[in-house]
């Protein structure tokens, strides 16, 4: 990211710069795709542990894996390749680097596209609700999938050093900013 670009980069995602500034700080990389010399996409890589807001959990890449997150297309923007175009260059720079695997979620149909034109492979499906500050949380094997990759995914996303169940589980929300 070139120097004094988080401001422009935070004001596209509409979070907080501090928020912004400690993500680089904690090793995690921001890739853009620009329009015009305007920032239109950008998307996410961590090697480290990074939480998954959507399903209120953590996930944890093993040795040479990373996890692809917060990817998104500026509205104006969509339906032009942007997305596809993010994963894609996020995956390549991985490889380069001797990444072995990458985990990347999707919660729309669109991106579940791409994503699956870039090559990756679905091994579980989520489905969550909230209500009334609780959360409620399906988790299943996706159908066809690597029974080797189901167990690595439930592996990445252990809670308390115990893979991630399959079935439902409620619990508390819980709020994190990251």
């Amino acid at each position: 990211m070139a120097p004094g670009g988080t401001s422009e980069i935070a004001s596209v995602m509409q979070i907080d710069g501090d928020i912004l500034e400690a993500r680089i700080a904690r090793g995690c990389r921001c890739f853009v795709a620009r329009a015009d010399d305007e920032v239109v996409a950008f998307g996410w890589l961590a090697t480290r542990t990074e939480w998954i807001g959507e399903l209120e959990l953590e996930i944890t890449p093993g040795e040479r894996e990373a996890y692809i997150w917060n990817c998104a297309t500026h509205p104006d923007h969509r339906r032009q390749g942007f997305f596809r175009a993010i994963v894609n260059g996020i995956a390549a720079q991985a490889r380069r680097e001797g990444l072995s695997r990458l985990w990347i979620g999707t919660i729309d149909i669109p991106p579940a596209k791409a994503v699956a034109d870039v090559g990756f492979v679905p091994a579980l499906r989520f489905t969550t609700v909230w209500h009334a500050g609780i959360r409620w949380l399906r988790v299943r094997r996706a159908e066809p999938s690597d029974i080797d990759l189901q167990t690595a995914a439930r592996q990445v996303m252990a809670i308390r050093g115990r893979p991630l169940r399959i079935g439902t589980s409620m619990k508390r929300a819980v709020q994190r900013h990251h």
